[in-house]
């Protein structure tokens, strides 16, 4: 999958991808090799990413499935998403059932 970032296009394999997060006006792609910077949206990326281990876990992330490792509680019904390569990430209220739904729960 290509991503463009400010210096290329980088080519990056979708099992790479760990997570995908919103970060002021920036997206951060989260892979196994680094973190790649650009300015797609979310929606879009998400979009582009057309594939079931990716599930939208808040407004602003984006996980890979096959990259997650555990999920605690947190705060008010939300959770946290423990992800491979000491990656985290918050999983909204909103989107816990929808989380737990793809997981089978």
């Amino acid at each position: 999958m290509p991503i463009k970032t400010e210096e290329r296009i980088q080519m990056v394999r979708l099992d790479d991808i760990i997570m995908a997060d919103v970060q002021d006006t920036q997206l951060l792609v989260f892979t196994t090799t680094g973190v790649l910077t650009t300015r797609e949206r979310l929606a879009h990326f998400a979009d582009r990413l057309a594939s079931p281990d990716f599930v939208q876990v808040s407004k602003h992330a984006i996980v890979n499935l096959n990259h997650l490792l555990s999920l605690e509680d947190s705060f008010s019904g939300s959770m946290t998403a423990k992800l491979s390569e000491h990656n985290k990430t918050s999983v909204s209220r909103k989107y816990v059932q929808l989380l737990a739904q793809r997981l089978g729960l």
